[in-house]
C-alpha cells in the first residue's frame, strides 16, 4: 500500500519518534511487527494528515494509540478528542490503550486489536 501524502516535516517527525519509543510502544511493536499478530500489517508512528499515529494497520484502517499519564491533562484530552474525531471522520477506527494496559496485559490488548480488525473490512 503506498504512503499517504504527508508533509516532509511530519514524515521526519515520525521517523524521529520511531527511534525514541516508550517501553509500552516497544512491547506492542514487538507483538505486531512483521505481521506477527494474525497476519495484520502494522506501521509505527504512521502519519495521517497533520497527525502521527502510534500504530496503524492501513489494510483495515485501524489505529492503535498508547496513552501515558500526560494524556490525563485536560488540554491533552481535548487534543486527543479532536485528533480522534478527525481520524474517525477520515474512515479510521481508533483504539486507545494506556501504557499500563500494554505492559501488564499485552495478550488482552492484542486480542482486542484482532477482534476489532476482524470486524473491519479490508480497504
Amino acid at each position: 500500500m503506498p504512503h499517504d501524502l504527508v508533509s516532509a516535516r511530519n514524515r521526519n517527525n515520525a521517523k524521529s519518534m520511531r527511534k525514541a519509543m516508550t517501553d509500552a510502544e516497544l512491547k506492542l511493536w514487538n507483538a505486531v511487527r512483521a505481521h506477527r499478530l494474525m497476519g495484520l500489517g502494522f506501521r509505527r508512528q504512521y502519519p495521517i494528515g497533520s497527525y502521527i499515529t502510534d500504530f496503524a494497520c492501513p489494510a483495515h484502517k485501524l489505529i492503535v494509540e498508547l496513552d501515558g499519564a500526560q494524556h490525563n491533562d485536560p488540554n491533552a484530552m481535548r487534543y486527543d478528542l479532536a485528533r480522534t474525531t478527525f481520524l474517525e471522520t477520515s474512515g479510521w477506527t481508533v483504539l486507545r490503550f494506556t501504557n499500563d494496559d500494554v505492559l501488564k496485559d499485552i495478550n488482552g490488548v492484542c486480542q482486542h486489536v484482532t477482534i476489532t480488525a476482524n470486524e473491519r473490512p479490508l480497504q
